[in-house]
């Protein structure tokens, strides 16, 4: 039992995840001084099938999708140097990446331009709506709500990215890139605050909130036609539309991509403040409140219809060259505008920014279960236009938006540097781990195939889950362990490695009718110039998010070239999916987001991987 107390007791040190990009960080060589850019950015139509499909995020089997709220997009920014490397960022309108569909993505890539584009320079990253199909993943746990693999999902998706990266690459033109951050107060809270309080105080005590309110903005600037797109990445969950909605919708990260295009097509400029957009009115794509969506469930339908977008339109052109005052000829190859809302360590933040209520009291949720009277399924988080989910998903999309047209407009700082990437797969269910002993000296232990607890099936006030499951539970009960054990019984090495999670599925050591959980994951890390890309197969929490960047931005700046001004992002749920990444603190508390699978997410220090 050493071995598993050592697992657990070991708080004070950096998890896993610190040293895997801290290894891959130093194998590339610092930060380098200037460097031109090449910039290209497309988009394309990635929705799907929009009726009698199962939607994927809130693993419920009743929610089949049966139309559309407005359509879903793949969004692609390349940059390049002109005689080096370059790398490739695509942000989905949908819930996570599948590694499937980029490998396949991949093998397009390849059959068109060689090795230009690898797995090792092209990540592919998901905003995380849970209103778009299901069924495009290969695993067992992610598909069995879809009742299996869904074709026309996963074509929709990989031709999509397809489409915009080529858009992207016949865009490729000199261009500056600028960045800026600034603080976004009103678009998200804290889910699961009780274990984010089991952080430890001194650590707190560093931040102002206990969700990240950063948002960090790309500016791309054409060298010829200015201002030709935006990326940007803020931590909220794409949980606006519940998981009784059928409409398929990119949340409210899709609402504001489309907001922000249609702003900047309509200003033709880019330069009005958001103060002065809103008094203009804000271009809308998402419906106004209907009071009472159940009775009106027929108009609400119709009204979302009526709401059209071009599926496929190319970036590389703007088609109504009558709207052009001068050089016509000219303005006819001038790029559309894109603009993408991506994803970051999203795993406790919610954008239900009124709370968490029972919806039979109307009181608030308990504090530590989320639960009314013991039970889970009565406690919901209410979005700023409750009750009506639409409107909610507009106010949240519009406030991202308002955010990002501010941070547009005053963006001034270049990325300046070299371009550079390192990617490596790696199998967490038994990656050798060095860890300090308490009194001295050290040992090698090793990490455990996934699992997931009683907690996950409990859900969050996101979308709450079903039976008797309850966030915060460290025990489980005898009928679910019961029925867990007709599927596969975890034995006692994988008990004591996962405690104090009590598995309700053994999910890393299920193999039938194949692999329910993946093992071996892509990790990668993008670089442009002072700005850090960390590409995670997964969902961070806030506090487990500020450790990893932190980290990484320490190994940064101590290693590059004099430049302490080094901007590092996460972008969560990207190339693949495995689940949750918290810290070891909160892991004690075990909330919804201790659906990480591999390891108690924890106490595993130096790691020294074979990366380099």
């Amino acid at each position: 039992m050493e071995f598993f107390y050592s697992l657990r007791v070991k708080r004070q040190y950096a998890s896993i995840w610190f040293w895997v990009f801290l290894v891959l960080l130093l194998s590339s060589r610092g930060l380098s001084s200037d460097s031109n850019y090449l910039i290209g950015l497309g988009s394309y139509d990635i929705t799907g099938p929009a009726a009698d499909v199962n939607m994927m995020g809130y693993a419920n089997m009743e929610q089949i999708a049966s139309g559309i709220h407005f359509r879903l997009r793949a969004r692609t920014f390349i940059v390049a140097e002109p005689q080096g490397n370059r790398v490739v960022f695509v942000n989905l309108d949908a819930c996570m990446a599948s590694q499937i569909v980029k490998i396949k993505v991949i093998e397009r890539l390849k059959a068109r331009y060689g090795d230009l584009y690898t797995e090792k320079n092209v990540a592919i990253s998901g905003i995380h709506t849970h209103a778009g199909p299901g069924g495009y993943l290969q695993y067992v746990v992610y598909i069995v709500t879809s009742l299996g693999f869904v074709r026309q999902s996963f074509d929709a998706l990989v031709d999509g990215i397809e489409k915009s990266v080529l858009q992207a690459h016949e865009n490729l033109r000199p261009g500056s890139i600028f960045v800026n951050k600034g603080e976004l107060l009103d678009a998200s809270i804290s889910r699961s605050p009780s274990a984010y309080l089991n952080n430890p105080a001194s650590e707190r005590g560093k931040y102002k909130y206990n969700v990240d309110k950063e948002m960090t903005l790309l500016k791309f600037v054409d060298d010829q036609w200015g201002p030709v797109g935006s990326f940007n990445w803020f931590a909220t969950h794409g949980t606006s539309m519940s998981r009784t909605n059928s409409l398929i919708s990119g949340d409210n990260k899709g609402a504001a991509a489309r907001f922000m295009e249609d702003w900047f097509e309509q200003s033709n400029a880019g330069d009005s403040s958001a103060d002065e957009l809103v008094s203009e009115g804000i271009p809308r794509r998402v419906s106004d409140i209907i009071s009472d969506f159940r009775n009106n469930h027929h108009e609400l339908l119709e009204l979302a219809a009526s709401f059209q977008s071009p599926p496929g339109k190319a970036a590389t052109k703007i088609l109504s060259v009558a709207r052009r005052v001068r050089g016509i000829l000219r303005e006819a190859e001038k790029p559309g505008f894109v603009s993408a809302f991506c994803q970051s360590n999203c795993g406790d933040v919610s954008p239900n920014v009124l709370g968490a209520f029972c919806i039979d009291s109307g009181l608030p949720c308990d504090f530590n279960h989320s639960t009314c009277g013991g039970k889970n399924e009565m406690c919901y988080g209410r979005g700023p236009g409750y009750p009506d989910e639409f409107e909610s998903t507009r106010i949240i999309g519009e406030r991202q938006f308002r955010k990002a047209v501010d941070l547009f407009n005053k963006a001034s700082e270049k990325l300046e540097g070299k371009i550079d990437y390192r990617h490596s797969y790696l199998d967490f269910s038994q990656l050798e781990v060095t860890i300090p002993k308490q009194n001295g000296g050290s040992e090698t232990v090793k990490t455990c195939p996934a699992a997931m607890g009683f907690a996950f099936a409990a859900g969050t006030t996101d979308g709450p889950g079903a039976f008797d499951f309850t966030q915060g539970d460290d025990k489980g009960n005898p009928f679910w362990r019961l029925v867990r054990d007709l599927l596969k019984k975890p034995d006692k090495e994988q008990i004591n490695c996962q405690y104090p999670k009590p598995i309700l599925l053994d999910t890393g050591e299920m193999k039938q009718p194949y692999d329910w959980a993946p093992s071996i994951l892509p990790i990668q890390i993008l670089q442009v110039g002072q700005l850090v890309i960390l590409s995670v197969p997964g969902e961070f929490t806030t506090m487990a998010g500020r450790r990893l960047r932190d980290a990484v931005k320490t190994v940064v700046t101590t290693t590059g070239e004099s430049n302490s001004n080094v901007h590092v992002v996460l972008a969560g749920l990207t190339n693949s999916y495995s689940q949750y990444v918290t810290t070891f603190e909160e892991y004690q508390v075990q909330r919804y987001e201790v659906s990480t699978w591999f390891i108690p997410p924890t106490c595993l220090s130096n790691y020294l991987p074979q990366l380099s």
